[in-house]
């Protein structure tokens, strides 16, 4: 029997009709241009932020803060407050943000909603037990001494660079968003807030008499002796020296200022941006000032509409998207529709960052640029996985046309590995674990180490385009792989929820470099993805698996999260396995939005673990396209050997 007859005998749609289905809406959502940019949506906190923006400078935009409202309205949690990621658990960061921003704009404080968020934020401590960003968020509006931070000294800008705590020493976001707040830490500007809207009523005690607001984040010893050292710095810091807080001021200033990056903006993230917005008001910059102006610009560049309700995006994905869905498109066989991938080829191989060195170089100063960035422009910060992904892209497109390219990014992404063989995102060896003791890092998202997650990527995209296992930097990098595997036989998604993306990374990329998929550990991860499997033949992960107690915990398959575990158990030698066909009829018979993604409320990726969680809108149709396509061309072939690494 035929895979089209077999699949309507049970009554699900053919594979051949999904998949044209989902291509066409592929080609209709494309931009003249060629690239694709779907919506990438966090939570409450960055539209709330938006808001708050707008209230600290007295430029407020009545109809889009009201937009922003009714979006963070609709997102509330039944426990009253606000999640992290679609139906979590309560955040009082994320919840003392939005009900701050919901006043703003007019919510009365006897609302329902407005109660019901107040009762679960002091039924959880009060706004004192919300995190450092947060804090600093409420002490510039007044709300909260800046004793309730720890205190980060401008000066830290002057440090040199065997300094045991340097700016550089930081990963690329934290960097970016630091700059500027060192400067606003420093003046301590008050925000304009011109209806004087309090939130005093979110503290179980008032905010001047709360005697502890710093905690040690890791519990450590280390931790604790950061907390000592705080509390010299805070009788120290007010007594700096003038001339030298306007040399570490000004070269805060001249930092971010040579990284503001035009309309994408300062990292081309949201809270560098905001920051860098505040901080050049802080030290009087004219309203016309070009700078100004231009990051002003930036912020409103992320709001996005595109799917009914409007919401302030953390960044955008175009380099990300475009790859992933030029890959997907190719699955299927479009490699030669010149009005699809090659298209999208030709706008990301412009796209490529050849002439500058960005932030990456103070590791690597002899290293030759060729990455890509994830954003549409941001020079100072290409990333290794969005340069894998195109790599591979472009290869498999017309690795004739697109060799230099090809070579440029093989070069830069072999020049980025790390001592340990593995790779981080952005930076070489971005690993100084001790500064996961300091207070400002409760968020515990200060560092770009290597991850297993982009080293799969890495080495899927080395492997595609020649490099043998016995290539120096592919065995260290499948060295670095192979330490990495959990007891269990996963792996760790550090961008992707979670253990799945982990794991469908690195068999991928096993199965590219041409490892032995029978090897007993390669057979332990696909015995964890089979015992993983839900009872309606998908897969899925919640975000709380970050936190160790809960890494097994889910509450709904994902036809994202079903692909991966389809496509990495296909990279296994599996397509004949049942737990690959019951994934397949989950996809085929999962709802499907009319723009032909599939209906995936949850989110699927990750900004920062335990912190900040992404939903990539594009990923509801790229990778079941993906893992549909390759179902159907294996099924159909004579080796059931998958060639690529994505």
């Amino acid at each position: 029997m035929g895979i089209t007859s077999d699949l309507q005998s049970r009554g699900l749609p053919g594979l051949d009709a999904v998949i044209a289905e989902t291509v066409g809406a592929f080609k209709r959502s494309q931009r003249p241009d060629g690239h694709w940019v779907f919506d990438l949506e966090a939570d409450a906190t960055i539209p709330a932020e938006y808001i708050m923006l707008n209230h600290y400078l007295d430029e407020r935009e009545d109809e889009v803060e009201q937009k922003l409202a009714d979006y963070i309205r609709g997102i509330q949690g039944e426990h009253g407050g606000w999640p992290l990621f679609h139906k979590g658990d309560f955040d009082m960061s994320a919840s003392v943000k939005a009900y701050f921003a919901l006043k703003l704009v007019g919510d009365s404080v006897d609302a329902p909603h407005m109660r019901r968020a107040r009762e679960a934020i002091l039924s959880r401590g009060g706004a004192a037990k919300s995190n450092v960003f947060c804090r600093y968020a409420l002490a510039l509006f007044g709300e909260a001494p800046w004793r309730a931070v720890p205190v980060m000294p401008v000066e830290l800008m002057l440090a040199p660079k065997w300094f045991p705590v340097t700016v550089f020493r930081f990963s690329y976001w934290s960097r970016t968003v630091i700059a500027p707040l060192l400067i606003l830490a420093a003046l301590k500007p008050r925000a304009k807030n011109p209806k004087g809207v309090r939130v005093q009523e979110l503290f179980v005690t008032p905010p001047d008499q709360v005697a502890v607001y710093l905690t040690n984040p890791t519990g450590g010893r280390g931790g604790a002796f950061f907390l000592a050292l705080n509390k010299v710095l805070r009788v120290i810091e007010p007594h700096a020296p003038k001339g030298l807080r306007k040399k570490a001021i000004d070269r805060a200033l001249a930092f971010f200022t040579e990284r503001l990056n035009g309309e994408d903006g300062l990292g081309a993230i949201f809270p560098a941006m905001a920051n860098s917005v505040m901080a050049m008001e802080a030290l009087g910059f004219p309203k016309d000032h070009p700078d100004l102006v231009t990051a002003k610009k930036s912020i409103k560049n992320l709001l996005t509409s595109g799917e009914g309700k409007m919401f302030c995006q953390p960044c955008v994905s175009p380099i990300w998207d475009t790859g992933l869905a030029a890959l997907a498109l190719m699955e299927t066989g479009a490699a030669d529709d010149d009005t699809g991938v090659r298209a999208s080829c030709d706008w990301l191989q412009s796209k490529q960052i050849l002439d500058f060195k960005g932030d990456w170089a103070e590791k690597r100063p002899s290293l030759r640029p060729g990455g890509w960035a994830f954003q549409y422009n941001n020079a100072h910060y290409p990333d290794v996985d969005d340069t894998a992904v195109v790599g591979m892209a472009l290869h498999r497109a017309d690795g004739e046309k697109y060799s230099e390219a090809i070579a440029r990014a093989a070069e830069w992404i072999e020049g980025m590995q790390s001592s340990n063989g593995g790779w981080g995102a952005f930076d070489v060896d971005n690993s100084d674990f001790y500064l996961n003791h300091i207070p400002f890092a409760d968020h515990g998202a200060l560092l770009d180490p290597p991850t297993a997650d982009v080293s799969a990527r890495c080495i899927s995209f080395l492997a595609q385009i020649g490099h043998g296992r016995d290539h120096p930097v592919m065995a260290r990098g499948l060295d670095y792989l192979k330490r990495e595997q959990e007891k269990d036989g996963s792996w760790f998604g550090r961008w992707g929820t979670n253990y799945l993306y982990g794991t469908w990374s690195v068999l991928n990329a096993l199965n590219a470099a041409g490892e032995d998929m029978q090897a007993p550990y390669i057979r332990k991860a696909v015995d964890w993805l089979l015992a993983h499997q839900n009872s309606d033949g998908g897969w899925g992960e919640d975000g709380a698996t970050y936190w160790v107690e809960r890494r097994y915990e889910r509450k709904a398959s994902t036809p994202s999260q079903t692909a991966w575990a389809a496509l990495a158990l296909m990279a296994a030698g599996e397509v004949d396995h049942p737990a690959v066909q019951r994934g397949v009829d989950y996809l085929l018979a999962a709802p499907r939005e009319k723009d032909g993604r599939w209906v995936e409320p949850w989110f699927t990726a990750v900004g920062f673990p335990r912190v900040f969680y992404l939903r990539y809108h594009g990923y509801a149709a790229i990778f079941p396209l993906q893992a549909l396509a390759r179902y159907r061309d294996l099924k159909s072939s004579n080796t059931k050997a998958v060639r690529y690494g994505m």
